[in-house]
């Protein structure tokens, strides 16, 4: 509920302080008096889009300040904590607008964006008025009033989530379709190159093992006879046979030297076996350097196979068993994919039919409301004296999306027999007024914790027609607050609180004033409302009979 206006230099007002209260709060005075500029401040402090100058000739600046109580639960405190703002019982907005243009808003005395003050305008008030093209007359909201209207919320969560659902399993399926699509398109290339790659079966180092046994057979003739001549100078006609004999020779005289060969014949006998061990190396590797000249050929050509397969597929020579293996899998891959594209094309009809389900009932329990809805304001129009006027909710099948299959569309037909059109199409100015109040009643119970604003709503009727409108006006303001800027006497007599509105003129200096009316301004007030500008006891009596009534 919006609790005070701070107005400091806009337009023509150097400044204003306005209490609200609860319940129903009229706003009177002379066209051109400046109820516009009331709005247009409080607009202004709620970041919506108006004029783009509002600052007072000769300020540097104009401000307004906006004070809302904020009971627990109000959808409000959901917009600050998104944003990061402290939300406590009361919200206070203030937003400056400099000579230059430029514009700063505060919540709670913290920095804020447009942005912000304009989705925290969507929960605190509404503005309603001929000339709105938003809320009640913009056909985009219709199907949300209705929804709200008929409590359908869970209806609607629900066909979002089997909407996701299909979203989700179509994705599954392009996706696995254009996987399977390009795995087809190199089907004939996977074939031929597992079956290249299996008839190679290449194995982790085996590359490096051939590389280095053909290096070692291209050089074994080069060297296998310096290891021939090794092997000779080590056996028994050489060094193995010289040590042997110098062995027995020593040990056949050992026994007479008195111990001073023993450690010679011991470094001998060492000696003998590292001969040995020596003579038995040279001769391995003489019988490896032996070897077929069909095996340098055969080592050769699997080595450059091998080398040839790698460059063909841009990997490295040990990858290959890997690559094969990645190969099998996108094989297997296309193998089974006819299988899976069968199951994923199961889940997508499963998921459709779930959301044909979830759209059939929100469209059953549209098509229930709507007749519902109809019904309500058909009520409300009778004692706005237009009972013989049709109200029409139309629900038609639409593009599916994640809130359902249907279209809304409120249509009125003003006389029994006439063509039913949109509200703002087929109305008159006064028609559409009582229309938008009738409609609005039937509404309000869907709203939480806004502040209804009707601006001039009651243009265009009078007499027991205007009365209506003001009976209605104070019943939608009972449990809640409703902000009406009026020419009708009708509609202002009912008002719980009053506030004049007038233009005054000092010097060269024009300001607009608001003053709050008590009961016996307020008769005054209503009587000029009646009479013009010479009030008449007459007029005074007809206005008191008028708040009484």
């Amino acid at each position: 509920m919006l609790r005070a206006l701070d107005i400091r230099d806009i337009l023509i007002i150097d400044h204003l302080e306005l209490a609200f209260q609860p319940g129903l709060n009229v706003l009177t005075g002379e066209t051109g008096a400046g109820k516009s500029i009331l709005l247009d401040s409080l607009g202004f402090v709620l970041g919506w889009r108006g004029r783009a100058e509002l600052v007072r000739q000769g300020a540097d600046q104009g401000e307004v300040m906006a004070e809302f109580d904020l009971p627990e639960g109000h959808p409000a405190r959901d917009v600050l904590q998104e944003a990061g703002l402290p939300a406590g019982d009361e919200l206070i907005l203030r937003r400056v607008n400099s000579r230059d243009g430029r514009k700063t808003a505060w919540v709670n005395d913290r920095r804020c964006s447009g942005e912000v003050l304009r989705r925290l305008s969507e929960t605190l008030v509404e503005l309603h008025g001929q000339h709105d093209d938003r809320g009640l007359l913009d056909p985009k909201g219709h199907r949300a009033l209705l929804d709200a209207y008929g409590r359908l919320e869970p209806l609607k969560t629900k066909a979002r989530s089997t909407w996701r659902g299909v979203a989700e399993a179509r994705k599954a399926l392009e996706t696995a379709t254009a996987a399977l699509d390009e795995v087809r398109a190199e089907e004939e290339f996977l074939r031929h190159a597992v079956s290249e790659l299996d008839a190679l079966d290449p194995q982790p180092g085996e590359e490096e093992a051939l590389d280095t046994r053909r290096r070692l057979m291209q050089q074994a003739e080069r060297i296998r006879e310096d290891i021939a001549r090794a092997q000779a100078a080590l056996g028994q006609e050489g060094a193995e046979g010289s040590a042997g004999d110098a062995l027995r020779w020593l040990e056949g005289v050992a026994d007479r030297a008195e111990g001073q060969l023993d450690d010679a014949i011991a470094a001998l006998g060492r000696a003998m076996v590292e001969l040995d061990d020596a003579a038995q190396g040279v001769a391995r590797c003489l019988e490896g350097l032996s070897f077929n000249p069909l095996d340098l050929e055969e080592a050769e050509e699997r080595l450059f196979a091998i080398r040839a397969m790698a460059r063909k597929h841009g990997v490295a020579a040990d990858d290959l068993g890997e690559f094969a293996t990645e190969l099998r899998g996108k094989l297997a891959a296309l193998d089974q994919g006819d299988a899976d594209l069968k199951a994923l094309e199961a889940a997508l009809s499963a998921a459709q039919a779930a959301y044909d389900a979830a759209a059939g009932a929100l469209s059953a329990a549209r098509s229930e409301a709507a007749g519902e809805l109809d019904r309500a304001v058909s009520e409300e129009l009778a004692p706005l004296r237009m009972e013989r006027a049709v109200f029409s909710t139309q629900v038609e099948p639409s593009d599916p999306g994640p809130e359902g299959r249907d279209t809304v569309t409120f249509t009125v037909a003003t006389n029994p027999g006439a063509p039913s059109g949109p509200l703002n199409k087929i109305a008159s100015g006064g028609e559409l007024s009582r229309f938008l109040l009738a409609l609005k009643v039937c509404l309000t119970g869907t709203d939480s914790g806004l502040t209804m604003i009707f601006d001039e709503i009651d243009r265009g009727v009078g007499g027991a027609t205007a009365d209506a409108v003001g009976r209605r006006l104070a019943q939608l303001a009972e449990d809640g607050q409703v902000l009406v800027v009026t020419h009708s006497p009708q509609v202002a007599a009912r008002g719980a609180h009053h506030w004049r509105v007038e233009k005054k003129v000092t010097g060269e200096q024009t300001l607009s004033t608001v003053t709050p009316l008590p009961t016996s301004e307020r008769v005054d007030e209503i009587a000029r409302m009646l009479s013009g500008d010479r009030i008449t006891e007459e007029a005074r009596a007809a206005a008191q009979a008028l708040m009484a009534g």
